[in-house]
């Protein structure tokens, strides 16, 4: 169990209107680059899902790659990837999924995950919850058990965890 304090806050960074006008984009770009305090928020992230005892992790395309790939080699677990259309190489299976306006897919590799095994699904931040609902579902759909969801940061204020069926875990919550 890690006893580290870092204030995971101090080491991101919001953007005025970005992507577009009216948006505060939390950029993690800034906590990356440093490394005591990515450090920290992976051993963190370890202490918050080693007790969901997962067999793989996964993460969504393509900043849910840089909490999961990490925290799989620090917790001694494989990694999945989660991708948008026709990005993964052999046999995929895929989900359609409704956003705020229009439609997305996600999709792995038909082979990444064995019947019954324990996946935790990750990404770097909640929203909306649309995405993270999604992987869910496909993982199921593979023959995953999915015990929880994580992320970096959670965004309180759009309510993404209601949209969920796991429990789900952050270590940053941003209430505006």
């Amino acid at each position: 169990m890690t006893t580290d304090t870092t204030d995971l806050k101090a080491h991101i960074r919001g953007i005025p209107d970005f992507p577009k006008p009216g948006i505060l984009f939390y950029d993690i770009s800034t906590l990356l680059r440093h490394g005591p305090a990515w450090r920290a928020a992976m051993a963190q992230m370890a202490d918050t899902i080693r007790p969901h005892k997962p067999d793989l992790l996964a993460g969504i395309e393509s900043r849910g790659f840089l909490v999961a790939a990490p925290l799989a080699l620090e917790l001694g677990l494989g990694f999945i990837m989660l991708r948008k259309p026709r990005k993964l190489p052999g046999l995929t299976i895929g989900l359609n999924y409704a956003l705020e306006y229009g439609t997305d897919r996600i999709e792995m590799q038909a082979d990444a995950v064995q019947k019954g095994q324990r996946v935790i699904l990750l990404d770097d931040l909640l929203a909306t919850g649309g995405t993270m609902a999604a992987g869910i579902s496909l993982l199921r759909q593979a023959g995953a058990v999915v015990p929880c969801a994580a992320a970096l940061i959670e965004l309180t204020f759009l309510g993404g965890r209601s949209r969920l069926d796991v429990p789900f875990e952050s270590l940053v919550a941003y209430d505006e």
